[in-house]
């Protein structure tokens, strides 16, 4: 039987028609009203029906980034959309006649990995998605860990330097104000107005876009700008340094790294293996991870979100 994966964006919505095997059936993307609750609401209940439109379809899931409660039916918190503590589940269920769960994004992307992905075949895995921020998802014996209030996988905001920089989430020193898409355009504005050798091509890249973007750092990654590959490194560094510790709490087979940065490949995974091994407790004496890209590129959240209704609705 069919499901259906929503995925909420802070500009688009994504939803999907998936069958059994994780494939796409149908598709479908629309603007995303996100500073407007109840507009979201109808775009996101229009997107379902016409999906499931004349299918059989077992439920929808529904993905956004943010704090949901640990019955999958509340947004508690969404750093990017006006919702707070928002009955999301029982507002889509009004006016749909199947069933809906609500996700944590970065929760479907991982198990979309762990399911079809870069992690199939493990039953302990770790996602960490690299992006405007720093997400995270966690399988633990083969179950999604959603934690005592369900929002458990924040990898972001674990604590990687005291006093550091403060993150919006409120504390200093959070893995995601190192390790961000948004710290690494951060380093490269750096380097770029320092007025070093290292940040000259920054600067004429600068000069000639007219600004430093995300798009122009990678840009100069890409060229293999040695001031580029230099804070691309110090970012992976960061990353590596934070799976160390968590190999210590999850003993995970395989960490799974996904995002718009995570498009670098080797060029982000080698700083990261190498600060890994340097920072693995009782190296030598245990067995090492797998550290790896994801596989999924736009679809990981619309794949992860259908397959958890089937989970959920088989666990109940």
């Amino acid at each position: 039987m069919h499901a259906i994966g929503i995925d909420i964006g802070g500009t688009k919505i994504a939803g999907a028609l998936v069958d059994a095997e994780g494939q796409i059936v149908l598709e479908e993307r629309v603007p995303s009203p996100a500073g407007d609750p109840e507009a979201m609401v109808d775009a996101v209940v229009g997107l379902i029906e016409r999906l499931s439109a004349n299918h059989e379809v077992i439920g929808a899931g529904v993905a956004a980034a943010g704090f949901i409660d640990a019955d999958q039916s509340t947004i508690i918190y969404a750093p990017n959309i006006s919702w707070r503590n928002e009955p999301f589940k029982a507002k889509l269920e009004a006016k749909l006649s199947i069933p809906v769960i609500i996700e944590n994004d970065a929760n479907a992307a991982g198990w979309a990995e762990y399911r079809y992905g870069a992690g199939r075949g493990s039953k302990h895995m770790i996602m960490l998605t690299i992006g405007t921020g720093v997400g995270g998802a966690v399988i633990a014996d083969s179950h999604m860990l959603r934690g005592g209030f369900g929002i458990a996988g924040e990898l972001g905001h674990i604590r990687v330097v005291p006093d550091g920089l403060l993150c919006g989430c409120g504390q200093h020193g959070c893995l995601e104000s190192y390790a961000s898409g948004s710290a690494l355009l951060r380093a490269a504005k750096e380097l770029a107005g320092s007025g070093t050798a290292e940040g000259a091509r920054l600067r004429e890249i600068e000069a000639e876009a007219g600004k430093l973007t995300g798009l122009e750092v990678y840009q100069a990654i890409l060229e293999r700008d040695p001031g580029a590959l230099r804070i691309l490194s110090d970012l992976g560094s960061w990353l590596g340094q934070a799976i160390g510790s968590l190999v210590a709490v999850l003993d995970p087979e395989v960490v799974v790294i996904g995002g718009g940065v995570s498009a670098a490949g080797d060029l982000l995974l080698d700083p990261i293996r190498k600060a890994y091994l340097e920072h693995l407790p009782a190296r030598g004496y245990r067995p090492e991870l797998k550290i790896t890209t994801a596989e999924f590129v736009n679809d990981a959240g619309v794949v992860g979100a259908a397959d958890l209704v089937r989970v959920a609705f088989r666990d109940r």
